[in-house]
């Protein structure tokens, strides 16, 4: 099974419990099984405003492809009402695919790796945490 690694981050309601209840989601689908999850830091908005984020990844491995994998992670937000009113805008849970086992994908609706984890720092400094050999891997994660 692949290890995945899924970005994670909430900025509205309680924010720990909102993270909760995400990575409880995500366990529920018997694909996916999840290892471990990174301490959870507090940002400020990326290029956006609203209240403050609680930001962490998680590592998991999983059996589904990485299509029906965002399909899980956009069921989980749906049933956490996440609403998408303009980009950037707050959110009671985001869950992106930071990254895939090797994967490399550049479609529309799904990139992976993520095209900007290396311009944030609440995304790459909880990855180091779980998987510091990825600095060997990715040349951008060395000043990080």
């Amino acid at each position: 099974m692949p290890v995945v690694f899924i970005g994670i981050g909430s900025n509205l309601g309680d924010r720990a419990g909102n993270i909760n209840r995400a990575i409880t989601c995500l366990a529920e689908d018997k694909k996916i099984a999840v290892i471990k999850v990174s301490p959870l830091v507090e940002t400020v908005p990326f290029k956006a405003f609203g209240p403050k984020y609680l930001n962490g990844v998680v590592k998991a491995k999983t059996d589904l492809s990485p299509k029906n994998l965002l399909a899980v992670l956009q069921k989980c937000e749906l049933q956490m009402r996440r609403v998408r009113l303009f980009k950037n805008s707050p959110r009671t849970i985001d869950l992106d695919i930071i990254l895939y086992g090797d994967f490399i994908i550049d479609e529309p609706d799904l990139k992976i790796p993520h095209p900007k984890m290396f311009e944030r720092d609440f995304v790459v400094k909880p990855l180091l945490e779980l998987a510091p050999e990825l600095k060997n891997k990715f040349p951008a994660l060395k000043n990080s």
